[in-house]
């Protein structure tokens, strides 16, 4: 393990998870790259699981380990408080689930790809000489994000996430997760970003969907990586999480029938026009393009589509939104 230049936090959020705690923490302490802080916010779990974060910060007293008290009002808004919370000294901010178990090189990618993407975009930014100097534009915010091995309860029966097909965009983002919360990690400029985004929201449905959101609706940039970054439990709290298989196929049509879909969308739009005037100019229409125009007759919500943009991924995925608009499900 070797200590990086720039510091790291590890944002992971507890509720009752001691079964499987304990080999996630272990995780971050065999990071081929040294956190300096993993901040743990428990939303008032019952079990053991604060007793763990703290054997394991005793086990470990060359890491900065702090314990937090959670809001108590549900996994997106603990997030919040963890994002909220996070110090004004972090460089990079990797958010983490409690029962997952991350490969040894997951924040020494995630922090290549970030620092390799600054460093390019500096390089085509270089200076020209003008008579007037203008200010510099702020920093664009990035995410990186990407795959995982999905697992059963054991860490057996292991196969490879969904991968990316299209590029990564609003337009995307409006009706589709990239990746899960899991394997996300934030620069400054998107920790900063999602900071102040988190006090102009009072409802989330899952934290990463409207990071994915955001980042990508204020022209920030997304980092795929296409090699799985940690080993992904599947189990009953998380099955809706899962990113493959006939049961998830199954999970994801009986919400698009029975309204969630929909539901979910209402909240996603609600909370995006808190922080509308952070997003681009495009894409600001696109979301209320998006927020009217689903509450029209059906030939009218299907030329949204193809007006807007709105796309997901894969043709199963695509054929699934032209469904949902026919339907008015979405």
């Amino acid at each position: 393990m070797t200590t990086p230049t720039a510091k790291i936090a590890i944002l992971m959020a507890t509720y009752n998870g001691a079964d499987c705690l304990r080999a996630q923490l272990d995780s971050f302490a065999t990071q081929t790259v040294t956190p300096a802080l993993i901040l743990v916010s428990d939303d008032g779990s019952r079990d053991d699981s604060r007793a763990i974060v703290q054997a394991f910060a005793e086990d470990n007293p060359a890491l900065q380990v702090e314990l937090l008290e959670g809001p108590r009002k549900g996994a997106a808004q603990n997030f919040l408080h963890l994002l909220q919370s996070c110090p004004p000294w972090i460089d990079y901010a990797a958010l983490s689930d409690q029962d997952d178990v991350w490969l040894d090189d997951k924040l020494e990618r995630g922090l290549r790809a970030l620092q390799g993407a600054e460093a390019a975009a500096q390089r085509s930014a270089a200076p020209v000489p003008e008579p007037i100097p203008t200010p510099a534009a702020p920093p664009r915010p990035r995410l990186f994000c990407g795959r995982s091995w999905e697992c059963d309860a054991t860490l057996g029966n292991r196969r490879l996430s969904r991968g990316l097909r299209r590029p990564a965009s609003f337009r995307h983002a409006l009706v589709q997760n990239l990746a899960g919360g899991n394997t996300m990690m934030l620069d400054r400029a998107g920790l900063d970003l999602l900071q102040a985004a988190s006090r102009e929201v009072r409802k989330l449905v899952v934290h990463d969907w409207w990071i994915y959101q955001l980042i990508t609706g204020v022209g920030g940039e997304i980092l795929f990586d296409p090699v799985p970054l940690l080993l992904y439990r599947q189990h009953q709290g998380n099955l809706i999480g899962a990113n493959r298989g006939l049961v998830a196929k199954r999970v994801r049509l009986r919400m698009l029938f029975n309204g969630r879909f929909r539901r979910w969308n209402t909240i996603n739009i609600a909370a995006l026009r808190g922080s509308a005037h952070r997003l681009t100019p495009e894409n600001r229409q696109v979301l209320e393009l998006f927020a009217e125009e689903r509450n029209g007759p059906p030939l009218q919500r299907l030329s949204m589509l193809r007006r807007s943009g709105l796309h997901r991924q894969g043709l199963a995925g695509q054929m699934s939104l032209y469904l949902a608009a026919l339907l008015r499900r979405f």
